[in-house]
């Protein structure tokens, strides 16, 4: 490379920095499982579900099927085997869920099922009993 070249990527490189922008190159972002220097493209699928199952909004989950107490079953649009899964409980609407803590585990069924199980273990009556309908919002990554 000739030495005005280098000069230049120098001066422009400095020049984003100070900027407050940078650029990271396909082979900085390179996670392993695309081709050297090429990128993995992320699908990112969500949905925010009501105590009662209703879906609220979403996108890629088409379907819930609340089954029982604190249990849901949401259907996808793409596989879901490899992909990462994180739920939380949520306000409804606004206002608090209810006394205590509360929980939620998020699980694949198959490719094109998730599982939802929202708990309240501080709720009262029988301490045994904690699967509580919650309402929650989850989100697949690819």
């Amino acid at each position: 490379m000739k030495k005005s070249a280098r000069f230049l990527m120098t001066v422009g490189a400095v020049a984003a920095i100070t900027s407050g922008a940078f650029a990271v190159s396909g082979a900085a972002a390179d996670t392993g499982s695309a081709g050297q220097g090429e990128r993995a493209a992320a699908t990112t699928l969500w949905a925010k579900v009501s105590a009662n199952g209703t879906l609220l909004a979403a996108s890629g989950i088409g379907g819930v099927n609340h089954f029982g107490s604190g249990r849901y079953n949401l259907t996808t649009s793409v596989d879901i085997s490899s992909c990462a899964l994180t739920g939380t409980v949520n306000t409804n609407g606004g206002s608090d869920p209810g006394p205590g803590s509360a929980s939620i585990l998020v699980g694949a069924v198959n490719g094109r099922t998730l599982f939802v199980r929202t708990a309240t273990p501080s709720a009262p009556g029988n301490p045994k009993i904690v699967d509580d309908d919650r309402p929650f919002s989850l989100t697949v990554t690819c």
